[in-house]
């Protein structure tokens, strides 16, 4: 069976980048029903911290890409790393290293004046008896090419003399990064190992030390880096945030998911994916070769598609959270009634981008415009737009049931009786519903807000075109 992981340092907040990894693992382990494990490589001491591997924890949540089983924290497994270290210095495979860091840079200094390649020279390869003095240790290099398979690449391969006798524990007792890797993903399990291509070289290292262990080695395939729009590795100067950045900005997880998927994957000519649909086609083959070029604009339409084709009970699952801290921010003390809340959200969710926005932008069916748009004003409320105004208002303040179809028809009798277009009559109650010249639909405005509250917002704007009218 398909065994994969995600193995994220908590060195800082999940990357977008790390997110994709982290999913296309999580795919390939589904599509074979297989697993999708988790460890935290936190075995720098200094850089790891708590809130960052809450962060990724909680950002893995959130994506829907949760693991199978619980997560593994390196800093637990110190003492497995060490025994491991000890048998291949039993066995003859790896040695105390006594060097101190004057003479390591002593040596490459040295090695660069006569044009060499910096690498450590074996020095304490052959000190047989345990020295009283602090030590890292090193594994022997085999003097041979390392040679592995790729499942897009093909065949790879290093020269041996490109790499030297590298370190796998430090002197301070915990491991490095390429020892605790491989015996992790040994004793896990793992079978497929899904990462970036900038981890080639450690691969190299890693393939070393499988096969100095004589641990079976796992199936590789290495991507190519997400790149901005300049062809440098993704950043935050290419407007890249990490992922829960993105939740927090009010994008949606469907969104980012679909979009993460399609940068160095493809299937047809299809753009939009469901995780359970991603799950279904994911093929480790169809992943390209070229590097994916981040578009923000691209997410940000995705963003928008999902808005409005999300199931209503979703979305105001989604943005509910935004519009409460909306409420908070603005004071806003009516209750919150879920059906009302539904309806305006549905009038919104057509026309705006994220679910931050569409907060926002349903400000003013919960608080009424504190000022108007003045070049709507300008354009659509002028002195004889008064007429059709306050006769208009006048007929909605008669209408015993104030719905949709009794609205169209004041609407209606007032366009006929002053010979006006639909925009003359009804931009200025747009303007006095929400302060804006663009808007969801006015007589669906009219009908959700109600009678109670249109209104007093007609009437305000009427005596606020009398008033602007006089002083200009």
């Amino acid at each position: 069976m398909i065994r994969t992981r995600f193995a994220p340092s908590p060195t800082g907040n999940l990357h977008i980048g790390s997110l994709r990894t982290a999913l296309f693992n999580f795919l390939l382990a589904k599509h074979e029903e297989g697993s999708f494990l988790l460890r935290i490589e936190d075995t720098d001491r200094i850089r790891s911290k708590k809130e960052f591997t809450e962060d990724i924890i909680e950002s893995l949540k959130w994506a829907g890409l949760m693991p199978d089983e619980m997560p593994i924290f390196q800093s637990q497994r110190l003492n497995i790393y060490k025994s491991y270290a000890e048998k291949l210095i039993a066995e003859g495979k790896a040695y105390r290293c006594y060097c101190t860091k004057e003479r390591l840079d002593k040596t490459k200094e040295e090695q660069k004046k006569r044009g060499e390649r910096p690498h450590y020279d074996g020095h304490c390869r052959n000190i047989k008896q345990i020295l009283d003095k602090p030590f890292v240790v090193r594994i022997k290099l085999p003097q041979e090419d390392i040679v592995f398979e790729d499942i897009l690449r093909g065949e790879i391969s290093f020269r041996y003399s490109e790499f030297d006798d590298f370190i796998i524990m430090k002197s301070d007792g915990s491991s490095m990064y390429n020892f605790a890797n491989v015996i992790d993903d040994s004793e896990m399990g793992i079978t497929h190992v899904v990462r970036g291509d900038d981890h080639l070289t450690n691969t190299a290292r890693q393939i070393v030390l499988y096969r100095l262990l004589n641990l079976k080695v796992p199936q590789f395939i290495h991507i190519p880096l997400i790149m901005g729009e300049d062809k440098t590795r993704l950043s935050k100067r290419h407007g890249a945030k990490s992922v829960l950045e993105y939740r927090d900005e009010g994008y949606m997880k469907e969104a980012l998911i679909n979009y993460l998927s399609r940068l160095g994957w493809s299937y047809g000519d299809k753009e939009i994916f469901s995780l359970k649909e991603l799950v279904k086609y994911f093929d480790i083959k169809h992943l390209h070769l070229s590097s994916a070029i981040f578009n923000p604009g691209k997410l940000l339409w995705l963003n928008e598609y999902y808005l409005r084709t999300l199931p209503s009970e979703k979305i105001y699952a989604y943005s509910k959270p935004f519009i409460e801290r909306l409420f908070l921010k603005e004071n806003i003390k009516q209750e919150f009634n879920e059906v009302y809340v539904k309806k305006a959200m549905d009038t919104v969710r057509i026309r705006t981008q994220t679910l931050k926005t569409l907060a926002h932008d349903m400000l003013f069916y919960f608080k009424p415009p504190q000022d108007y748009e003045e070049k709507g004003v300008r354009k659509y409320c002028k002195k004889e737009t008064l007429h059709s105004l306050e006769e208009l208002y006048q007929n909605l303040k008669d209408l015993e049931n104030f719905n949709i179809e009794s609205i169209k028809d004041v609407f209606d009798k007032i366009i006929k009786k002053y010979d006006l277009k639909l925009i003359k009559i009804a931009q200025p109650v747009r303007i006095a519903l929400t302060g804006k010249t663009i808007s969801p639909g006015v007589l669906e405005m009219l009908e959700i807000l109600g009678k109670d509250v249109s209104l007093p917002r007609i009437k305000r704007l009427i005596d606020y075109i009398k008033a602007w009218n006089e002083q200009n």
